[in-house]
């Protein structure tokens, strides 16, 4: 059976297409001892070789929930004085990947795998993974800037960010917030150019997957979706 070759890669190794394409780009994968290109495909008994490794014919996928406290930041290195999520998980599971990130203020959910092609669906925006947040703001959402944020989105330096809200107490300052997106801080940078400090994020949803009671700090195994 003819098939693309860096999604192959992407699902044998754990890694994003991307990451697959960097690879053969820098002649680091073989078939049949001819460098790969890219955009090539491959036949099925085909030998396929990463910097000089034959690439094996499976690899077992894992698919962790982590219940991430404030304080971590979701990366192998550790980033000055702040230790990496990596800290909340046993050794044996550091080869995972983080699906998509929290900033080191934020918790809540995050997903870690060593499933290339499920990173790619859980985080392109053509697939429209919702993610809720509880979030907190430092005083009450004006409910003009709730309608401008709601309604018709603001613009952020990266294009144009418009949330789902849902009012969780009387004092307009404990939100529910929905996205379809995922760019850099773009809750907090939503809020911000309206004049808002976000002083809690909290992800209680990504995609199909919730953080119902699991305890901060602690992981558990989840099934694909």
């Amino acid at each position: 059976m003819n098939q693309r070759l860096n999604t192959h890669l992407a699902t044998q190794l754990g890694i994003s297409r991307r990451e697959a394409d960097a690879l053969i780009e820098h002649n680091h994968v073989r078939v049949n001892d001819e460098l790969a290109t890219l955009g090539a495909r491959f036949n099925d008994g085909d030998h396929i070789t990463v910097k000089g490794k034959p690439l094996g014919s499976a690899v077992s996928f894992e698919y962790l929930a982590l219940h991430k406290p404030v304080g971590y930041v979701s990366s192998r290195r550790q980033q000055g004085e702040w230790p990496t999520l990596y800290e909340l998980i046993p050794k044996d599971k550091h080869h995972l990947k983080p699906v998509g990130r929290l900033d080191k203020d934020s918790s809540g959910l995050i997903i870690l795998s060593n499933d290339g092609d499920f990173h790619f669906h859980m985080t392109h925006p053509k697939f429209y993974k919702t993610k809720q947040y509880e979030v907190e703001l430092d005083h009450p959402l004006q409910p003009l800037h709730q309608q401008i944020i709601a309604d018709h989105g603001i613009q952020l330096e990266d294009g144009p960010s418009q949330l789902i809200l849902e009012k969780l107490d009387d004092d307009r300052r404990t939100w529910r917030v929905v996205m379809h997106e995922g760019r850099n801080r773009q809750i907090r940078r939503t809020f911000s150019a309206l004049g808002y400090s976000v002083t809690r994020l909290h992800r209680t949803h990504f995609g199909p997957y919730r953080l119902d009671d699991l305890a901060e700090g602690r992981i558990k195994v989840v099934e694909k979706r």
